[in-house]
């Protein structure tokens, strides 16, 4: 490990090391002394690499490289059914036995590879847990290469949903879609679903013929339509990274290397707002290296899709309510593009440290929006995702929910999904670009995703790069106790910079004159707000108002019936809030319509808070049947808690 001479800042570090101890709920390792003016780096990355707790696999002694599937879809019983070939590295020679994790998944038979033959191996299924599953223990005869596991998914597999044709916008064909983030994988195949592991992949999936599928791999956009189809990932990935879309869908090239799938009703739509895509690329292209991805393909999901977006490698998966028409949602597909990056090349070794893939796919996405559409839109997009991550700091459970570095006892990764890992691991790295400045900062980076490509790491070991290749040749640039803060301290640390947009201003001024009633709601000049100035508008507002507010809001604007989601849903918070009864019927088709989290849960979430729990409860029981698994879990919570 390199040593580093601290100058001027020896003072103040020291004066900050000696006087901010570990705070209460902090996940820091205890701080080091600092004894002179030489010492052993500040950061260390482990000597190995901790392990993930919500994974059953012994992947620190033998781990799979590779997998092969062979997966049958049968849309009338709702299951796959499937094998799975899994190839081994034996990192511990004494190892006799794989450990790999399921989840609802019969299994039929279980066989190893020895001497060239698979031979039937005995095995064991642990006990089922409602959060991790159960394990799959495999012995290895004379440490086997390779094990093929022959199963069954459950239909009610949470990482996979069925659609039947009613549920599609065509009417007339099935539908199926994968979501494997965090730990879903193993609902599908058994595998060592931990994204410490990364394996290579290739799929033989059988459908109906009238079915076309699509995979987070390569294939052919142009291929025929036969029931058969064949796919591989060449690259390294962790299981949750695996995805398999199947359904009645066409196909819209953007450019040659880029395009989007999407049932008929959305395809040309999707294709328009979205094409700016390959203006994405070369943005990021330019600034942290070329994509390593081969296609970078997409594909809009039916409403049911619990997600934004989700960035299945040469795959994302997409939301249609991000298709409004002007663009101005679009942020969301820079997100998952930038992921092929920040998550997908260099990915989080567990869970606690998933603000490395999404604080840094975040940073990304808002320097692409700079890039393409300027400052003020990014310095917006800032400012609304700060709002936001105060609200997920003041919600949180406890304070160590509200740390970049998530605590060891997290009860279910999907609770590190919050705005601290989005917009905090953001604003972190918005804090080192300043202070550091753009000129080596985004070399840094760039040298970062080189040196950690398809490799799995934990906040430990960025922080030593961090410090390796930029800190130590500007250490005043930063103290220890200013990164401490940002990485291991609850709530938001004092150096954090609240954007400042000047639109925003303009916004706030004219909503100071419209509730102060100096004028009507048609007095507003509107006509050249974006839709983050009408967030900003929105969520700004009073939680009550007068009735005769919300009237002239909602006569002059249509908000109640917006067709943009964003603003229909930050409109419906206010009037849940308030109770403004005539946005209720229009909150009721849009509950039953859209099954977006982001969207549904907060909105469920304030009806139960806000005395219209019965009311939501009807409506849940009607949507409910539409929803994603994941969705139904999260809500379903809601009204039991």
């Amino acid at each position: 490990m390199r040593r580093r001479i601290l100058t001027a800042s020896i003072f103040a570090l020291t004066i900050a090391a000696a006087g901010c101890g570990k705070k209460e709920g902090s996940n820091a390792p205890d701080e080091l002394e600092v004894a002179g003016v030489e010492h052993e780096a500040v950061f260390s990355a482990p000597a190995e690499t901790p392990r993930d707790e919500f994974t059953y696999a012994n992947y620190q002694d033998v781990r799979v490289t590779h997998v092969d599937l062979e997966l049958t879809l049968n849309f009338d019983e709702k299951v796959i059914d499937g094998v799975a070939t899994l190839s081994l590295e034996y990192l511990n020679t004494n190892a006799i036995k794989v450990v790999l994790d399921t989840n609802d998944l019969d299994i039929i038979s279980v066989e190893a590879r020895d001497n060239g033959d698979y031979i039937s191996a005995a095995y064991r299924l642990g006990q089922d847990d409602p959060v991790t599953g159960a394990s799959l223990e495999i012995d290895l005869p004379d440490q086997a290469d390779s094990v093929r596991v022959t199963y069954r998914t459950s239909p009610t597999a949470e990482g996979v949903q069925w659609l039947s044709p009613e549920q599609t916008a065509g009417k007339e064909y099935p539908f199926l879609f994968t979501q494997f983030q965090p730990l879903f994988a193993r609902t599908m195949a058994p595998l060592q679903d931990t994204p410490a592991v990364r394996m290579t992949y290739t799929a033989r999936v059988n459908t109906p013929p009238e079915i076309i599928v699509v995979m987070s791999a390569s294939q052919d956009p142009d291929g025929t339509r036969d029931g058969e189809y064949s796919f591989d990932m060449p690259q390294p990935i962790p299981a949750y990274l695996l995805a398999i879309a199947a359904g009645d869908f066409g196909f819209k090239a953007i450019n040659e290397h880029i395009g989007v799938y999407a049932e008929d009703y959305i395809l040309d739509a999707s294709a328009k707002e979205f094409e700016d895509t390959p203006l994405m690329k070369e943005a990021i292209d330019e600034l942290y290296g070329p994509y390593l991805w081969g296609r970078y393909d997409m594909i809009v999901l039916p409403p049911s899709f619990p997600f934004g977006g989700m960035e299945n490698p040469r795959l994302s998966f997409l939301t249609p309510t991000l298709v409004a028409g002007d663009k101005s949602l679009t942020n969301v597909v820079a997100h998952e593009l930038a992921h092929s990056w920040s998550g997908n090349l260099v990915t989080n070794a567990t869970w606690q440290d998933a603000w490395l893939n999404e604080g840094f796919t975040s940073y990304v996405e808002n320097r692409v929006m700079e890039k393409l559409y300027g400052n003020e839109r990014a310095v917006m997009e800032r400012a609304l995702d700060l709002e936001k991550l105060k609200q997920d700091v003041d919600d949180a459970d406890r304070p160590e929910l509200t740390s970049l570095k998530m605590p060891e006892d997290l009860a279910h990764p999907d609770d590190a999904f919050t705005q601290v890992s989005y917009a905090g691991g953001m604003f972190f790295l918005k804090f080192l670009e300043e202070r550091f400045g753009r000129e080596k900062f985004d070399p840094f980076l760039r040298g970062y995703f080189d040196a950690y490509a398809f490799k799995s790491i934990t906040t430990e070991e960025f922080l030593a790069y961090f410090e390796d290749n930029l800190w130590t040749d500007n250490p005043n640039a930063v103290t220890e106790a200013e990164i401490r803060a940002w990485v291991y301290e609850p709530g938001l640390p004092d150096t954090i910079e609240a954007p400042v947009s000047d639109a925003f201003d303009n916004v706030s001024a004219q909503q100071r004159l419209w509730l102060g009633g100096e004028i009507d709601a048609d007095g507003l000049e509107t006509s050249a707000w974006t839709t983050h100035e009408w967030l900003h508008f929105l969520n700004s507002l009073p939680d009550e108002m007068f009735t005769e507010q919300y009237d002239d809001l909602d006569e002059t604007f249509g908000l109640s019936n917006s067709s943009n989601a964003e603003i229909a849903y930050a409109w419906y918070m206010k009037a849940i809030t308030g109770g403004y009864e005539p946005a209720f019927q229009p909150l009721e088709e849009f509950l039953l319509r859209v099954g977006r989290g982001k969207f549904i849960y907060r909105l469920y979430q304030a009806l139960v808070e806000n005395g219209r729990a019965e009311w939501g409860r009807s409506v849940y029981d009607r949507a409910r049947p539409g929803y994603h698994p994941i969705a139904q879990r999260r809500i379903d919570a809601i009204f039991e808690g």
